[in-house]
């Protein structure tokens, strides 16, 4: 997964930078809400019963979005596009952890520790010294 960011405008919704849709973003946004209501962590059947739900429709939601503010709201997201729009990103940013064994889905902070990591090694790319010797050649 990328992320692009504007420096000068990081949104204050961290669902924003991560996610490409808005779409994409209360979907994401609802899942993270519903492990944290089950304890940060869901087993892999309870995951697969959401994804369901979003899949037939019957998943309804009161959202913080501006134009739905308070409003109940029935949504729907293809099963398949929610896992690998939405949970195998999740995974690979280090936002949730799949354990094979106890087969559950939980919270992380590794995205947070992992955004910390790229902050320090660029840091250390500015300390270096220049590598490549470049001319530049004027055509007259």
């Amino acid at each position: 997964m990328v992320i692009l960011m504007d420096v000068f405008n990081i949104p204050e919704d961290i669902y924003e930078v991560i996610f490409a849709t808005k779409q994409q973003k209360i979907v994401g946004k609802l899942l993270i809400d519903y492990i944290k209501a089950h304890g940060g962590a869901i087993t892999k059947v309870e995951m697969s019963r959401y994804a369901t739900s979003l899949h037939e429709g019957n998943f309804v939601a009161t959202l913080e979005e501006k134009e739905f503010q308070g409003k109940k709201v029935k949504l729907s997201y293809n099963k398949r596009q929610f896992y690998d729009r939405i949970v195998t990103p999740m995974k690979a940013m280090g936002l949730i952890e799949y354990n094979l064994y106890e087969k559950t889905y939980k919270l992380s902070d590794r995205f947070y520790k992992g955004l910390l990591e790229v902050g320090i090694r660029w840091k250390k790319e500015l300390e270096k010294e220049a590598q490549s010797k470049i001319e530049i050649i004027q055509n007259n």
